[in-house]
């Protein structure tokens, strides 16, 4: 596929953007009684568990050149670093405060859109993702003296990210969605387990709290099946988005997850924003909007290649 098909996209990352939050959620609420270690390896376990056989029964090849094997293993490895980063942070900020922080990514990774990739930015784009990235400003409420470094966490996962959506673009054309996130997942798993069993093989005691392997009870075990379930299906989302649409474009409409994130937060924590973060949210939303209304536009605008 050679021609980008900017509404697809756009819808593909709206789910994302409703997803993602929700696996985020059920993270919160187990990072209480599981270790990060087992919270992580169940995540790309279940990934692989769906997606290895779905691929052989649909006939996807997992066969990859070395370019991009080579990404993909970069891909795999910023994965890791950024879901274990903000699973982190969940265990110090509210939801929606770590989903508003890490949301400097959308506005990082256009900039990188552009001047790294090369991607076309128009005026008003750029101007929207802008306003975007100040209602987000609005959002972030002052916790750094509340919590200490750990408010900091979102801001890797935000660099993280956006380093691991470029890479995706370089790849998604050229790779199946489902292919490439099934060999992800066992790459990742069989790291993540080799991590796990670390402990043990080393000689003499060793204390790594965040390795450690609980028996979860029965509704634990179901909450980590499906937080491996909403995040493959998240991620391929985004996968998805990103074979018919730039990044740059992609980029303002991440900030939707912001609200939904302060939608679920309120539902399952009773964690509500004041005022000034409502405005921001409204901003944010209101951004968004504008660039999909855009891109319908210039879709009309200009005629498909032939």
């Amino acid at each position: 596929m050679g021609q980008d098909r900017p509404m697809l996209g756009i819808l593909l990352m709206l789910g994302f953007c409703v997803l993602a939050p929700m696996g985020d959620a059920l993270a919160k609420v187990l990072g209480e009684t599981i270790p990060l270690g087992q919270l992580l390896v169940t995540r790309f376990g279940v990934q692989a568990a769906l997606l290895i056989p779905f691929a052989w029964l649909t006939a996807r090849s997992l066969k990859m050149n070395r370019r991009v094997f080579r990404l993909m293993l970069y891909r795999t490895g910023l994965h890791i670093i950024g879901i274990g980063a903000m699973f982190t942070s969940l265990r110090f900020l509210p939801l929606a405060d770590a989903v508003a922080i890490a949301f400097v990514m959308p506005f990082i990774m256009l900039l990188l859109g552009r001047y790294v990739l090369g991607e076309t930015v128009g005026a008003r784009r750029l101007i929207a993702c802008c306003v975007g990235f100040i209602g987000t400003l609005l959002v972030i409420q002052p916790s750094f003296a509340a919590v200490g470094l750990p408010a900091l966490l979102p801001l890797v996962v935000a660099v993280v990210f956006a380093l691991f959506m470029l890479v995706t673009r370089q790849i998604a054309k050229d790779v199946d969605p489902i292919s490439l996130q099934a060999v992800s997942g066992v790459v990742a798993t069989i790291f993540l387990g080799v991590l796990l069993l670390l402990p043990d093989l080393l000689p003499g005691p060793q204390s790594w709290p965040m390795f450690d392997i609980v028996f979860p009870s029965g509704l634990d075990y179901a909450l980590l099946l499906t937080i491996g379930i909403i995040g493959t299906l998240a991620h391929l989302l985004m996968t998805w988005s990103l074979r018919f649409a730039p990044s740059a474009t992609l980029a303002p409409m991440q900030y939707l997850e912001i609200p939904f994130a302060t939608m679920i937060g309120y539902l399952i924590f009773q964690d509500w924003p004041n005022g000034l973060a409502f405005l921001g949210i409204t901003i944010t939303m209101a951004s968004g909007l504008y660039i999909v209304a855009r891109e319908r536009q210039t879709a009309r605008l200009v005629p498909p290649e032939t």
